[in-house]
């Protein structure tokens, strides 16, 4: 691709604090404490694209259906084999699957991936290295990703935005939907993939298992305008001023809706997938030695509208909604947008980079 396009988005990468550190060391397999084995993981080399019926008595809702309320019928009459069963009710259940990709020479391509981070002084993250790193672009719409994200959606997966780490988030619980949106609602899920062995010393992610199910909070829950954010040119400062509301709302919700809070402790080429709403966040780093080396990737879906929640206010004048650009990774080709079938064009305001 374009190196105009790579220095641009190097650009706008916020370095991450020099600290000093020791050399870097993975841990072993076997230093994994036993009870990641909770978390149950899937086969996910053997996915097939499969169409589903999901339609129930002749309406098909337009929700994903792993949320319709006909869930139970809809996933007796799919003709899905028992295993891929038990994995789309888990994905229903608890609003996340943890699988193994199975990817060949998956060592030479994390490595290729930490090579992208100045050593000196790396980013805290690298945003959209898909832009400019093959690597990076193919774990984005890797086959056995795109195939999961088929089955559980029954749209066509939408690659839109990559975040690689070379350490730990340390990021509060939140729900992706404050960031990412869409109409129909909740046609978005992130994917996880863990590039080194993650466990309890480098940052693991942390999730609420059941929490999806929730409502979708967004800054008007707490009186908060953000589209004013937007208008006003102060996109940044939102972040840095009420998203710290936001934050005390989520932890409030999960301590009292009695949710459990667990940990994703799992060796290197295994991935998380999560839907739009679970609550999710990154540990604290006890070992300042340890990297946690991962990609995330984001995922519209087909057939949808594509919004930024947190500087959006639908229901006030016109034009105080954050439309999204959305350009496909996996075709690097700008994706239509459509409104109940029915393709609608917006002004975007401060239109993401065009790859």
């Amino acid at each position: 691709m374009p190196t105009a396009v790579a220095t641009k988005t190097k650009k706008a990468v916020k370095p991450r604090k020099p600290v000093t550190r020791k050399p870097a060391k993975r841990v072993t397999k076997a230093a994994i404490k036993p009870g990641s084995a909770k978390t149950k993981s899937h086969d996910a080399s053997d996915l097939k694209i499969t169409k589903i019926d999901t339609s129930y008595q002749g309406m098909n809702l337009q929700l994903p259906w792993t949320e319709s309320p006909f869930f139970k019928q809809i996933l007796e009459k799919s003709g899905l084999d028992s295993e891929t069963k038990k994995l789309v009710q888990a994905y229903s259940d608890d609003g996340f699957v943890v699988v193994d990709l199975d990817i060949p020479n998956f060592d030479t391509l994390a490595q290729n991936i930490q090579n992208l981070f100045d050593k000196d002084n790396p980013p805290r993250r690298i945003h959209d290295a898909f832009a400019f790193s093959e690597d990076a672009r193919m774990l984005a719409a890797h086959p056995k990703i795109m195939d999961l994200l088929q089955l559980l959606y029954q749209r066509e997966p939408i690659p839109f935005q990559t975040l690689n780490f070379l350490y730990g988030t340390e990021q509060g619980t939140h729900s992706d939907a404050i960031h990412f949106y869409c109409y129909p609602e909740r046609f978005m899920c992130g994917v996880w993939i863990a590039l080194e062995d993650i466990d309890e010393t480098n940052g693991a992610l942390h999730y609420y298992p059941g929490s999806h199910k929730l409502p979708v909070y967004d800054m008007a829950t707490l009186g908060v305008v953000g589209s004013d954010y937007m208008l006003e040119g102060r996109e940044e400062e939102i972040n840095m001023t009420e998203y710290k509301k936001y934050e005390q709302l989520v932890q409030a919700l999960m301590e009292a809706q009695g949710f459990e809070k667990k940990h994703l402790y799992v060796p290197k080429g295994k991935a998380l997938v999560w839907s739009a709403n679970l609550f999710h966040g990154g540990d604290a780093i006890s070992d300042n030695t340890r990297t946690r080396l991962s990609q995330v990737t984001h995922y519209y879906f087909d057939q949808c509208t594509y919004y930024t929640p947190m500087l959006s206010d639908p229901y006030m004048d016109e034009g105080r909604i954050r439309w999204r650009d959305i350009y496909n990774i996996a075709t690097q080709k700008e994706v239509k947008q459509y409104y109940c079938g029915r393709e609608v064009k917006h002004t975007v305001r401060n239109k993401e980079t065009k790859w």
